[in-house]
């Protein structure tokens, strides 16, 4: 009988029905690199897991192939496609915004130009359900669908957080304030989130501005059925406008479509 190589990888002969399908651990560890960095290379999988380049590259094709990962021609960077996220729970919500927020997105982005996301909350960060990245000529950086932000560290948590329900407010403070997490440690200081959060709350947007990066970004909440169904963010460059004037500019855009997102996805539940 000829040797299952899928089972038999390490080539002793001796295919232990118990023992990891060597192929299989490397293409999952591969998926957990992809969803840690905003995109990698061929080499930068090789180097984290720590396989030949060509088989790394063989790895990422698969993945590819499979529709979980697709390559940036724009920077030769493999990043996760929506359909990773099928693999994991919570993703019930899927069709909204395939059929309903991403049509209103990109018509946004062809509007303000600068890139937008739409992102929900997923245990304790904010995940990006979808982007325009790939089609703003304005995007420093390029992030993809499944690409993790902290709630307290990014203008859609803030929103999040200051429109949802005060249940589940406190109950996601209470968990943040023990996370070890640095992004976490505002948390812990509950004047300090009381103010964001009321500013949020009084102004219908969140802003924030990370001094170490180039790119601010703003949101506005998304409601359906009188929850926070989401939240649509808008990243800009800071030497190209000051907040007060993105903020004057855009956030009647931002309102719009949140508003367009909403109504839409009520419509679709009847």
């Amino acid at each position: 009988m000829a040797k299952d190589d899928d089972l038999d990888d390490d080539g002793d002969g001796t295919a232990d029905s118990v023992r990891p399908i060597r192929a299989l651990m490397r293409g999952l560890e591969a998926l957990q690199e992809l969803n840690r960095h905003n995109g990698a290379t061929v080499t930068d999988i090789a180097k984290a897991v720590r396989l030949p380049r060509t088989t790394a590259y063989r790895v990422l094709e698969t993945l590819c192939v499979a529709g979980y990962a697709l390559r940036d021609d724009s920077d030769d960077r493999y990043r996760l496609t929506i359909k990773v996220r099928s693999l994991s729970d919570g993703f019930d919500d899927e069709a909204w915004v395939r059929d309903i927020a991403k049509p209103l997105l990109t018509k946004l982005g062809k509007e303000v130009v600068w890139p937008l996301a739409i992102s929900t909350l997923h245990g304790t960060s904010m995940l990006v359900r979808d982007t325009t990245d790939k089609d703003s000529p304005l995007a420093l950086e390029r992030y993809s669908a499944g690409f993790r932000v902290p709630v307290l560290g990014s203008s859609s948590g803030r929103v999040h957080l200051a429109f949802c329900s005060e249940e589940q407010r406190n109950t996601m403070l209470d968990v943040l304030s023990k996370s070890e997490r640095p992004e976490d440690k505002i948390a812990r200081d509950r004047t300090v989130v009381s103010r964001i959060l009321g500013d949020a709350r009084k102004n219908g947007w969140a802003l924030f501005d990370n001094p170490s990066l180039a790119e601010l970004n703003l949101a506005v909440p998304v409601f359906a059925k009188g929850r926070v169904l989401a939240c649509l963010v808008m990243r800009f460059i800071r030497s190209a406008m000051t907040p007060d004037q993105a903020v004057e500019k855009y956030v009647p855009f931002l309102k719009r479509t949140a508003d367009e997102i909403g109504k839409a996805f009520e419509a679709s539940s009847h």
